[in-house]
């Protein structure tokens, strides 16, 4: 994306008025309208509606109105965050037309800044999975190569960004959905701190993981969403009340002399060459930026997928309970009685991966089998969040690979669950310790896919983060690559 195009830029232009809000955002409705027929990547956009708002930012700008920091910039959402003004279907059946009566707590705070939220992007089903093949409506493509995923399961929201119809746009991250698509696709993706952004209005899928993030093309327009949307909520009794930094102003610092973890773990049996030498080429740059590198070890990593596909599933369990067939969403037509409002409800409206989870998600709550399985998995979680206590002693950030390959073919992984599941063995760690990460390009495989590279850090050290982010890209050029056909 050149530097026009960025979302800091448009929002300078259209603040002093060299460009319109709706002229912005009738060419990013063109983008999305010509990258949703190749990728398949939307799942609901009203035009009329969208440039009535644009055109309501243009006319309090000509009124003399304040403004915020992402005036006019055109902004998609995921499925999963709540909208009044769009539907929100999670991309399942179950929830076919529903449209919520409130907006979500980020997206009242980019509207409040200023932006521009065009449409909402497709992921896989209430966010279970990783590579958007899950949707109940069509799987996206990865614009890298449209017979591979964009990962998941924030899918949509990655290929938006890398295709250039959007400068940012918003995801959710239980496991890795917003690290792992921007691996994929060759763009950025910030998972916060757990409690740093509200989760109101974000549809639960694991309430002690979930966490919303955004997608860019550059470190820089990170920082200003996230600038944005974090801060406290009292409706989130799980949002934190901390200072809030001002993020984009905290990347004209120098992040000083850092001390970067290599993880012995990340660079064990299943990672891929060309992606193990992209990573360690960007140690290198750290090096040449005057960072120590530091080995270490995660002694309970190997135990953390099965962690996480305990905890997460139990959640699901009971969150996704409340899809019943009787309060809001699909019910199916000619129930037999009223047991069968319930089963046949669930039973028509989930999608497979779904029912798996939720199965899963059951069988490790139930009797017998709680302290067995859902106990122990608790406490495992606490092991690896100490074992993250004690990296951050050691060292400021932590840097592996993002995922052990770069994006796989669609339908390669559908039969086989349990590799599926292996595609978020770098990232689920961060959300079980609830730390803040990052991915960022950091090269290519030879084939032509992009590679991706991860940032984590200890709790709430978004600002370190990004500094160290921003410093790397002041010396690559990865994240200016765009797919050919999306190349401006």
């Amino acid at each position: 994306m050149t530097d026009e195009q960025s979302a800091r830029q448009i929002a300078q232009d259209v603040a002093a008025r060299k460009r319109s809000a709706e002229s912005v955002v009738a060419n990013a409705l063109d983008r999305l309208h010509a990258a949703d027929n190749a990728y398949q990547l939307l799942v609901a956009l009203d035009a009329d509606g969208t440039l009535a708002r644009a055109r309501d930012v243009d006319r309090r700008i000509a009124a003399g109105q304040r403004i915020g920091p992402l005036a006019g910039v055109p902004v998609a959402i995921k499925d999963n965050i709540c909208t009044s003004f769009l539907p929100t279907t999670c991309a399942s059946r179950i929830l076919d037309g529903f449209r919520p009566p409130y907006d979500a707590h980020v997206v009242e705070k980019l509207r409040a800044a200023g932006a521009v939220i065009v449409a909402k992007t497709n992921l896989d089903e209430f966010a279970m999975g990783s590579s958007t093949e899950n949707s109940a409506l069509r799987p996206t493509r990865n614009p890298w190569d449209p017979q591979r995923v964009p990962g998941g399961s924030s899918g949509g929201s990655a290929v938006a960004v890398a295709a250039r119809a959007v400068p940012i746009a918003l995801g959710s991250d239980t496991g890795g959905s917003i690290r792992q698509p921007a691996s994929l696709c060759g763009v950025c993706g910030l998972k916060p701190t757990y409690g740093r952004v509200s989760r109101y209005g974000l549809v639960a899928f694991a309430s002690s993981l979930d966490q919303v993030g955004p997608f860019a093309t550059d470190v820089h327009d990170l920082a200003l969403v996230l600038s944005v949307i974090a801060g406290h909520d009292a409706r989130d009794s799980t949002a934190v009340d901390e200072p809030l930094p001002d993020y984009a102003a905290e990347l004209d610092r120098p992040p000083g002399k850092l001390r970067i973890g290599r993880v012995r773990e990340h660079f064990a049996e299943g990672l891929d060459p060309p992606v193990a030498a992209a990573v360690d080429a960007a140690f290198e740059t750290f090096r040449s930026l005057g960072a120590e590198i530091v080995d270490l070890s995660l002694p309970h990593a190997p135990y953390a997928v099965a962690c996480y596909y305990l905890i997460c599933t139990a959640e699901a369990s009971s969150n996704l309970a409340r899809y019943d067939g009787v309060h809001y969403g699909y019910r199916t037509p000619r129930p037999a009685d009223y047991v069968d409002v319930y089963a046949a409800s669930r039973a028509e409206g989930f999608g497979p991966e779904v029912k798996r989870r939720i199965m899963l998600g059951t069988f490790a709550l139930s009797s017998g089998y709680h302290d067995a399985y859902y106990l122990r998995a608790l406490r495992v979680r606490t092991l690896i969040k100490n074992d993250f206590l004690g990296a951050f002693r050691s060292c400021d950030l932590i840097l592996g690979p993002t995922t052990p390959t770069a994006a796989f073919r669609l339908g390669e992984k559908t039969e086989d669950p349990l590799a599926m599941y292996l595609a978020d063995i770098y990232t689920v760690s961060a959300n079980l310790a609830g730390i803040p990460a990052l991915s960022i390009p950091c090269g290519f495989t030879p084939d032509g896919l992009p590679i991706g590279m991860q940032l984590a850090g200890p709790l709430f050290a978004e600002a370190r983060l990004l500094q160290a982010a921003a410093a790397y890209q002041s010396r690559t050029t990865w994240h200016t690559r765009a797919p050919a056909s999306n190349r401006s």
